[in-house]
């Protein structure tokens, strides 16, 4: 552990211009073990003048940096990529600390984070462009893209490694530099990863990290010297922040809230359907922007789904997230449990059936940690706000329909459109279903369809905001103008 022992409150630091800086405001937050209920570290809070430090770093790196040709970028990365292998236990640890989540998802999310960065080491290759020779008489034609300066980003709470790496790894493979305002719930691993960049041989002022609230993300906004913002947060947050960067001028790429279904056919295999469903839903707490929210059952499969998925949801082992064996770790925060249990409360009074009800769950010597046990809902309909809206908890709804069209209309019809799945075992409903469906991301018998590092990330509909989703060659377009160069030397010999 990088910043003290974990029975200790540990006193973490903002990091600028190749080093940790000590918060100058005075103000900090309390950051919590989510298992034990405490406080486990305390972190600053930046002001205006701390940001506008960070931004100052940034703009002074950025042009030896955007200079830096990118095979030399390449080569660090790759320094990059093998100190983040070295510390990965490390990095999953304080990732399981402040979040929650068990030790196993924190690695695999570092594991995730990991081809990010493989991805970015062959950053020569993805930045070729087109020459066309000839394009006219004596003209040749041909483009080039090139950094944009400084970049921001905002990101959330439940992936504290993965979701930086999709924006300030690809924005300096791409010769940017860049400043990242990570959840100020699960802070550590941001600073961790600042470090390592340092420790690759990264310039000071490439990549800074400032913790903060919503002073932090407007100044970030309103300074003249930022030309790119990314965040992924809830749709409320991805709008304004878009809408705001959007009046200054700036580049943005905002992935907002989910409601994820999951369709069931007929002929779907149920053992892999119930397998995915449960994982799906319930790993992670449900904090997740993949995690299924809904299963919709079509046909006359709900009842066997029920009996099936039920037994699952009550057996679900809980506990802190670094011992073996388990399923879940708790919720962020007190304040967001009672928010679940608030939706529970919501779903039982508009008429759901609660087949599962986890409240009241405890884990015994955690008393205090911020646990809730996995809910299942039968009967939900659309109109009810547990189908509307994002829980972001252990929750799960199953709603009941006819057929294929009306699962379809039933999905398209939500305002939200990250990413969905459908189950069968048959390629003609699939391949309708994959055509027809108005979302970002799509699965075909597989839950939670997150693409893989070489391929890009983001939702429709008012899951973004912007025309750019993350990582893969989108990230390559969004960090990088587009220019076009066309020439003719008189004279030439033809």
């Amino acid at each position: 552990m990088s910043e003290g022992n974990q029975g200790a409150v540990r006193q973490l630091s903002h990091f600028i211009d190749g080093q940790r800086a000590a918060g100058a405001s005075g103000r900090y937050n309390d950051v919590y073990d989510p298992a034990q209920g405490r406080v486990s570290a305390r972190v600053p809070v930046a002001d205006v003048g701390e940001v506008a430090a960070a931004v100052a770093a940034a703009k002074a790196a950025f042009p030896a940096w955007s200079e830096t040709t990118p095979l030399a970028r390449a080569r660090l990365m790759f320094k990059f990529k093998e100190l983040l292998e070295a510390h990965a236990d490390e990095l999953a640890e304080l990732i399981t600390r402040d979040h929650g989540k068990l030790f196993s998802d924190a690695k695999g999310e570092v594991i995730r984070g990991i081809e990010i960065v493989e991805f970015a080491c062959g950053i020569p290759n993805l930045l070729k462009t087109d020459f066309t020779d000839q394009s006219a008489p004596s003209i040749d034609s041909w483009n080039l893209r090139q950094p944009l300066g400084v970049a921001a980003g905002v990101t959330p709470f439940n992936f504290p490694m993965v979701v930086p790496c999709w924006m300030f790894v690809m924005a300096a493979a791409t010769g940017n530099t860049f400043i990242l305002k990570p959840s100020e719930r699960t802070p550590s691993a941001s600073i961790r990863l600042a470090e390592l960049f340092i420790e690759a041989g990264f310039p000071k002022g490439v990549f800074n990290v400032v913790h903060g609230d919503k002073t932090v993300v407007d100044a970030l906004i309103q300074s003249p010297d930022v030309a790119a913002m990314s965040v992924v947060a809830s749709t409320p947050v991805a709008e304004y922040i878009y809408s705001e960067s959007a009046k200054h001028g700036k580049r943005v790429q905002a992935l907002g809230s989910a409601k994820n279904h999951l369709v069931v056919m007929p002929d779907a295999d149920l053992d892999q359907a119930v397998e995915a469903i449960i994982n799906s839903s319930y790993g992670s707490a449900g904090e997740r922007c993949m995690a299924t929210s809904v299963v919709v059952a079509v046909g006359g499969v709900g009842d066997e789904l029920i009996e099936r998925i039920a037994p699952r949801v009550r057996a679900l082992r809980m506990g802190d997230g670094m011992a073996p064996d388990l399923d879940m770790g708790p919720l962020i925060s007190a304040a967001h449990r009672t928010k679940v249990l608030g939706y529970i409360e919501a779903g039982v009074a508009a008429g759901a059936k609660l087949v599962v009800d986890g409240r009241g769950r405890t884990v015994p010597g955690l008393e205090d940690g911020f646990f809730l046990g996995g809910s299942l809902f039968d009967d939900v309909t659309p109109e009810m706000s547990i189908y509307r809206e994002e829980i972001f908890g252990p929750v799960l709804s199953v709603v009941r329909v006819p057929d294929l069209e009306t699962a379809i209309a039933l999905v398209n019809a939500h305002e939200l459109g990250n990413c969905v799945s459908l189950f069968t075992s048959n390629g003609g409903s699939a391949r309708a279903f994959t055509r027809k469906i108005h979302i970002g991301m799509v699965g075909i018998n597989i839950p939670s369809p997150v693409p893989s590092a070489w391929h890009s990330f983001g939702g429709w509909k008012r899951s973004l905001f912007g025309d750019h989703h993350a990582y893969g060659q989108e990230a390559v377009r969004f960090y990088t103008h587009y220019k076009s160069v066309m020439q003719r030397w008189p004279g030439s010999i033809a």
